[in-house]
């Protein structure tokens, strides 16, 4: 006998490793979205049955797999009615330990985001029916990550399997000729899928994404963005131990940067340097430089803020958006003072195009802050606290807004520093 707590560990380490895999392999061979999550949700839930009776089995993704062939095998019998049903069933009761043909492509993931980032798809629901089979992010993650209403996006998501089954997509990365068109929904797939893993301090979900990201970049040598994500994720990841400190966000320059894992952003500075070389600069490239300043600088001092504020002019250029244009008012605050970037925050508050969005008044907090407007910081953190999304976050600007009140208590002026970006926090797009 297994106890429920070590079952329960292991069926999420599980759901987490390898979730994507089970349901790529149903998809792979059913053609079916629908019964591929359906008979995967039912083997989890198998294992929470079974394993605390007959113990966690040495191979979790294999026993997963096989049972999830079996619900889809009996389902298929059950309603078979044709020659396609009929082969259908044939092909999933192969022995699951056969060595699978070879191909082309070198993971079955992979084949699952290029299949959901067909360009008969729109490109958000690319991206999105990309995390909820790939990843397994509930509706509502999703839609958190795209600033959109869970109602909405389940609608999104359901059109997107619709349209799948309707065209005849196929389950296959697409001709050398045909990547570059599918590209930009692949990348955008894999980045947040890392920052999903990051923003939770999931290490398996950003290994992931990395790891799929040297996929990419193998599969497309002569595209120079799949290798600027990778740089970017690297980049990032090397830091990720010290984000967090007894549950609380940390910012980046109260860091330990002798914690940092400078053999990883060595590669990915390499990684970025092989991708420039080529000479076709793109969005993930120019994140990923604006990473490395970060990333290299010997302190918080020591960071090269006109050069970041330079670079997100460019990324602005390139890939405009509201997030974008936040992160770049935090670097011109930082290079031309407070006021200034404060300007660029009002004007995209006053816009509205970032409404429920916590980055913008927890930067515009910190702003009021250093510029001794204390009243307004204050507001402004619990706006933000209001609507952080973790609790990592929602901790930071409780410690953030209990120290305003403690100054103001104390007949003091706020202090003058805070956290300085939301791009240090790899938020970026």
């Amino acid at each position: 006998m297994t106890s429920d707590e070590a079952v329960r560990a292991a069926v999420e380490a599980a759901y987490r490793d390898e979730w994507g895999q089970v349901v790529a392999t149903l998809i792979g061979l059913t053609g079916d979205w629908d019964l591929a999550e359906d008979c995967a949700q039912e083997a989890f839930a198998g294992a929470l049955a079974t394993w605390p009776r007959d113990g966690i089995p040495r191979r979790p993704g294999a026993w997963l797999t096989t049972t999830a062939r079996n619900r889809a095998t009996d389902r298929l019998r059950r309603a078979a009615a044709g020659a396609a049903k009929l082969r259908q069933v044939a092909v999933l009761a192969r022995d699951p330990d056969d060595e699978p043909p070879a191909e082309e492509i070198p993971d079955e993931r992979l084949r699952l985001i290029f299949t959901c980032c067909h360009p008969a798809l729109p490109f958000p629901a690319r991206v999105a029916l990309t995390l909820r089979t790939l990843a397994g992010m509930s509706t509502a993650e999703i839609a958190r990550a795209f600033l959109t209403a869970e109602p909405s996006m389940g609608q999104r998501l359901a059109r997107a399997k619709r349209k799948i089954r309707e065209a005849g997509i196929p389950f296959r990365v697409p001709p050398a000729e045909l990547l570059p068109e599918r590209l930009a929904a692949v990348l955008a797939v894999l980045y947040l899928i890392f920052n999903q893993g990051y923003d939770e301090g999931d290490a398996s979900l950003t290994a992931e994404a990395i790891r799929l990201a040297r996929v990419l970049a193998g599969l497309m040598p002569r595209e120079p963005e799949p290798r600027g994500l990778l740089a970017l994720m690297l980049l990032h990841d090397a830091r990720r131990a010290t984000r967090t400190a007894d549950g609380v966000l940390v910012p980046l320059e109260d860091q330990d940067r002798s914690r940092w894992d400078h053999g990883m952003i060595t590669e990915g500075v390499s990684v970025l340097d092989r991708a420039l070389a080529m000479r076709r600069a793109g969005p993930y490239q120019v994140q990923a430089a604006i990473a490395a300043c970060h990333a290299t600088a010997p302190d918080a001092a020591g960071t090269d803020w006109p050069q970041i504020a330079r670079l997100y002019g460019e990324l602005a250029r390139l890939a405009p958006s509201p997030v974008v244009e936040l992160n770049r008012a935090v670097a011109v605050a930082m290079t031309d003072g407070v006021e200034a970037g404060l300007h660029l925050v009002d004007g995209l508050a006053a816009s509205g195009r970032l409404a429920g969005y916590h980055l913008l008044p927890a930067t515009r907090a910190d702003l009021l802050r250093r510029a001794g407007r204390g009243d307004g910081a204050r507001a402004a953190y619990e706006e933000a606290l209001a609507m952080a999304p973790t609790e990592a976050e929602r901790r930071y600007l409780e410690g953030r807004l209990n120290s305003l009140r403690g100054d103001v208590e104390a007949g003091h002026p706020p202090s003058s520093v805070g956290r300085r970006t939301t791009d240090e926090e790899g938020t970026d797009p």
